[in-house]
């Protein structure tokens, strides 16, 4: 009996809930899909920043030595005002974000856009006409010995369109 008695109470209950109607209808979407210009960097070939064999280890100080990075930025026409970024990829050091690591502990390579730093994985408004001027220069890490030897490090510039 007990059984009974809880069943109608439960049916009662659901008798005063409100009636929920549902609708539904069909959604289409449409659109066009479209393929940024392409853009070249340096014809395809790597950039060579070459310091000589003169840098000295108590002259490096993120001023001396500062090579101007020599580059082109070719795209085809932009008709559609696609926004081009440059980025820059790399390992940075451990005491400057815009310095690559170089296979010195302690020594790495700074990129300047315009004078600025660059810092890697930052994006870059610009446009090929008025591309920025990149510069590199050594740095090295605060109370830091370097040791005498070659060095070399890279980077990745890359151009997007977005």
């Amino acid at each position: 009996m007990r059984i009974l008695r809880f069943s109608l109470l439960a049916a009662g209950l659901i008798g005063y809930l409100p009636l929920v109607l549902a609708a539904g209808g069909d959604v289409a979407f449409r659109g066009t899909l479209l393929e940024p210009p392409p853009c070249t960097i340096n014809s395809g070939n790597n950039i060579t920043v070459d310091f000589g064999v003169k840098v000295g280890i108590k002259k490096v100080d993120g001023i001396n030595y500062m090579q101007n990075i020599n580059y082109e930025l070719v795209c085809e026409p932009n008709t559609h005002s696609w926004v081009l970024k440059l980025k820059l990829t790399g390992n940075s050091t451990s005491f400057d974000n815009a310095a690559v690591q170089t296979n010195i502990s302690g020594l790495g390579i700074r990129i300047q856009r315009n004078g600025q730093p660059f810092i890697l994985g930052s994006e870059l408004i610009t446009t090929p006409a008025s591309k920025p001027q990149l510069t590199a220069v050594p740095v090295q890490q605060p109370g830091v010995l370097l040791p005498e030897g070659p060095f070399e490090a890279a980077v990745t510039l890359q151009a997007d369109y977005q």
